[in-house]
Parts: structure tokens; C-alpha cells; sequence
């Protein structure tokens, strides 16, 4: 079964690594953006199977859009993994507190990205 995850982080070049890692070794279809507020729009039209959202980004942070992705009930459903680079114990806590899926830190092995994400979220690969 094909996925469609959305990439929400504001460096390009992680973006890319992470839509090669997942298209090419999973099979998934991968939709990126640079922006909370993007993020929330194509959600809101269309939502993707599972989002990774990076937790610091200008503007609108992960937290700040893993909220807006709440209440909303047409998101509401969509699983969240945060990407970090952030991995203090409080600081995982405080992620954890979210009701995210996941919290996957920077930097992460792109070869084991799509079978870290298939664990968090409950899919077979």
C-alpha cells in the first residue's frame, strides 16, 4: 500500500533527503513544504497519511502547527512524528506530552527512515 507523507521543515536540503529516502526505499509518495502554515492548508485539502514536522521553524513552530492540525477534525486524525535535533530530556518530554506519534531526532539515517516511521505509526512494510 502506497503512503502519502507530508514534510514540513524549513532546510531544503532536508527536505530532499527525506523525500529520496522514502520514495526511493518505500515506496511512498512524499509532499513537502518549508512552512507551519502551508502545512495546514494542504492538510486541511487534502489530509496525508502521516506528517514529519520539524520543531524549530520560523514563523509558525511544529508545536505551534501540530495545534492547529488538532482542532481541526478534518486533521485531527493525521499522525504527527516531530523531527528534532533537540533531544534534552525535557525537551522529549515536552514532545511527548504533545500526543504526537513519534519523535525522531536529527540528524537521522535516511536508509532507516521509512522503517522507523512504518514502527511509530503501526505499518507494515
Amino acid at each position: 500500500m502506497s503512503r502519502r507523507i507530508l514534510v514540513v521543515d524549513d532546510e531544503e536540503t532536508i527536505r530532499e533527503v527525506v523525500r529520496t529516502g522514502l520514495e526511493v526505499l518505500a515506496g511512498w509518495k512524499v509532499e513537502a513544504t518549508s512552512n507551519g502554515a502551508q502545512a495546514v492548508a494542504m492538510c486541511s485539502a487534502d489530509p496525508p497519511d502521516a506528517v514529519l514536522l520539524d520543531v524549530m521553524m520560523p514563523t509558525m513552530d511544529g508545536p505551534t502547527t501540530f495545534a492547529r492540525l488538532q482542532d481541526d477534525p478534518r486533521t485531527r486524525s493525521v499522525p504527527v512524528i516531530l523531527l528534532t535535533a533537540k533531544v534534552q530530556p525535557a525537551e522529549r518530554r515536552r514532545y511527548e506530552d504533545l500526543a504526537v506519534a513519534g519523535v525522531l531526532t536529527k540528524p537521522f539515517d535516511p536508509l532507516a527512515l521509512p522503517d522507523q516511521i512504518a514502527g511509530l505509526l503501526g505499518w507494515r512494510r
